[in-house]
C-alpha cells in the first residue's frame, strides 16, 4: 500500500544512470538532480514527496571505497526520521559490494533502502533507469496496513527483482538483468503489480533502535584459487603488513589443493592471526568442509566456513568486525553468524 504523504530520499553517488548523452560530442556526463523530473518526467506521476541529495562530486563505481560508505551512511542517519525510505543510486560494477556493507553498517532498520541504477544511462530511450527507478521508489514508500514498511532491509532493485543487498552479485555487464540473488530467494517482483515474500523478507524486533556504523578496517584481502597458484604469491600476500583477515574463495563446496607447500601457507596465515573464511567459487551452493578430505584438511589447520556467502558480503564482513576493534578470536566468533541474513548457518 503507498502513503500519498509518505516521502523518500533520493541518494546519487555517480553511475550510468545519473548521465546523459553531450549532443556535440556524444560523451556521457552527469547532470544536476535537481533537475531530475526533467529527464524522468514519470516521476511526476509518483504523489508522494521526492528529496534528493548528490555527492558534491559523483563517483564512478570503480572508485567506490569504505569512504563513500560512510557518507551514504552519515546522509542516511541525518535523514532517518525525515523520510520513509531510501533510495541510493550507483554504479553497478560494485554495487553488490556496497549494498553488503551498507547490511552491516545500517543496523536494525526499519525502513528501506534501495540501491538500484542503470546498464544504459537516463537520457536514452531504450534505457533501463527509468523502470528501476521508478519502481525502487515505490518499494521505498511500500507499507503494509499497519503502517510498517514492506521491506526495510538494505536491497538491491533491479530488472524487476528486489534482492536482499548481501545476497547478490553483479552477473552480466550486458544485459538488463545485471545483479542476480543465487543462494536466497527474491524479496519481491515487480510486474503489473510488486509481489513481495514476506516469509523471506527481514522484519526487525520492534524494540530495537537503529544503529549507524562507521568503523571498517581496510586491510583484507580475497585470494582465489587457480589449479598451478603459486605458494610464492601465497607466501607474499601473507606478509603484507597489517593484514587481519582472507577471504578464501575455494573450489566447489569449499575444497583446495592438498600440496603441503599451500597448506603450510595458508597455515602460517592462521598462526600469524590472520582470519581465513572459506567461500566457494560456485555461484550457487555452500561450503560444506566435511564433505570431500581436501576441506576437512583445510577446516583441521583452522579456516573458517563462509557457508553460502557471496565473496562481497564475506570480505565486507571482515572489513566491518575488524573496525569494530574485535580480536582474530572475536572475528571467528562473530563470522559464523548470521549479522544482516547474510548467510545460511547449517
Amino acid at each position: 500500500m503507498l502513503d500519498l504523504n509518505a516521502s523518500v530520499l533520493l541518494i546519487y553517488t555517480g553511475g550510468t544512470i545519473g548521465m546523459i548523452e553531450d549532443s556535440q560530442t556524444g560523451a556521457l556526463k552527469s547532470y544536476d538532480f535537481n533537475y531530475l523530473k526533467d529527464y524522468v518526467p514519470e516521476l511526476q506521476r509518483l504523489k508522494f514527496n521526492i528529496d534528493s541529495i548528490q555527492f558534491k562530486q559523483p563517483i564512478d563505481s570503480s572508485d567506490m571505497s569504505p569512504e563513500e560508505w560512510k557518507k551514504i551512511v552519515q546522509i542516511i542517519e541525518e535523514n532517518y526520521h525525515k523520510y520513509d525510505g531510501f533510495v541510493v543510486l550507483q554504479g553497478t560494477d560494485t554495487m553488490a559490494y556496497s549494498a553488503s556493507a551498507l547490511s552491516f553498517m545500517l543496523e536494525d532498520l526499519n525502513k528501506p533502502v534501495i540501491l538500484t541504477g542503470s546498464q544504459l544511462p537516463i537520457g536514452k530511450i531504450r534505457t533501463d533507469g527509468k523502470e528501476n527507478l521508478v519502481t525502487a521508489l515505490e518499494i521505498a514508500v511500500d507499507k503494509d496496513p499497519e503502517g510498517n514498511a514492506l521491506a526495510p532491509e538494505v536491497c538491491i532493485f533491479f530488472q524487476n527483482l528486489l534482492m536482499r543487498g548481501n545476497r547478490t552479485a553483479k552477473i552480466n555487464a550486458d544485459y538488463f538483468k545485471a545483479f542476480n540473488s543465487f543462494n536466497y530467494p527474491v524479496l519481491a517482483e515487480a510486474g503489473t503489480y510488486i509481489h513481495y515474500r514476506h516469509e523471506v523478507i527481514h522484519h526487525p524486533d520492534k524494540t530495537c533502535i537503529p544503529q549507524f556504523h562507521y568503523l571498517l578496517d581496510k586491510n583484507v584481502s580475497i585470494i582465489k584459487l587457480f589449479p598451478g597458484i603459486s605458494t610464492e604469491i601465497l607466501d607474499a600476500m601473507i606478509q603484507i603488513p597489517h593484514l587481519k583477515g582472507i577471504v578464501l574463495e575455494t573450489y566447489g563446496a569449499g575444497n583446495a589443493s592438498g600440496d603441503a607447500h599451500f597448506l603450510n601457507s595458508i597455515k602460517a596465515a592462521i598462526d600469524k592471526g590472520i582470519v581465513v573464511v572459506n567461500v566457494t567459487q560456485c555461484a550457487h551452493g555452500s561450503v560444506n568442509m566435511d564433505r570431500y578430505q581436501t576441506g576437512k584438511t583445510l577446516k583441521n589447520i583452522g579456516v573458517l566456513s563462509g557457508y553460502d556467502m557471496t565473496t562481497e558480503a564475506a570480505i565486507t564482513k571482515l572489513m566491518f568486525l575488524f573496525g569494530h576493534k574485535l580480536s582474530p578470536e572475536e572475528v571467528k566468533e562473530r563470522i559464523k553468524l548470521s549479522l544482516a541474513g547474510e548467510m545460511t548457518v547449517k
